[in-house]
């Protein structure tokens, strides 16, 4: 199963639950909503319903380094029923396993840094509340 690319600078989408058509649109919907350009390569395929981070985590270091993705955000079951649409960001390189959780809202903003190398995936993740959810940066 190996992972699919994202477009040049967007991150990748991957579906897991596949329970609920309208709740695919709907995240997809407030994703794109949440920022000026796309940020998002969305992959719905079947061979990816309920996959084990572990098991990502295994195909991404499997792969050439050409091949690595680094991390992915997963639109899971909470993903599809919670009203934020809170996708699971998984990092595969650098601590493989770390995860946080991003409000669709925040997306973009978690996209466009990791993207460009801006910032790394534990950056969002120490920044993560209690909840281990993004909910962006404290200004104050």
């Amino acid at each position: 199963m190996s992972l699919p690319h994202p477009a040049n600078l967007t991150s990748l989408v991957l579906r897991t639950d596949f329970g609920d058509e309208g709740a695919w649109d709907s995240v997809r919907a407030a994703v794109d909503a949440a920022g000026e350009y796309s940020f998002a390569t969305y992959v719905s395929d079947l061979r990816f319903v309920d996959v084990a981070v572990h098991a990502l985590i295994a195909e991404e270091a499997a792969a050439d380094e050409g091949d690595q993705i680094g991390d992915v955000f997963l639109a899971d079951a909470i993903t599809m029923n919670d009203p934020d649409h809170p996708l699971l960001a998984v990092d595969l390189s650098n601590e493989p396993g770390q995860t946080f959780r991003v409000p669709a809202r925040w997306f973009p903003d978690v996209s466009a840094n990791l993207s460009i190398a801006n910032m790394d995936f534990a950056e969002f993740a120490d920044a993560a509340d209690e909840s281990g959810t993004f909910r962006g940066f404290d200004e104050g």
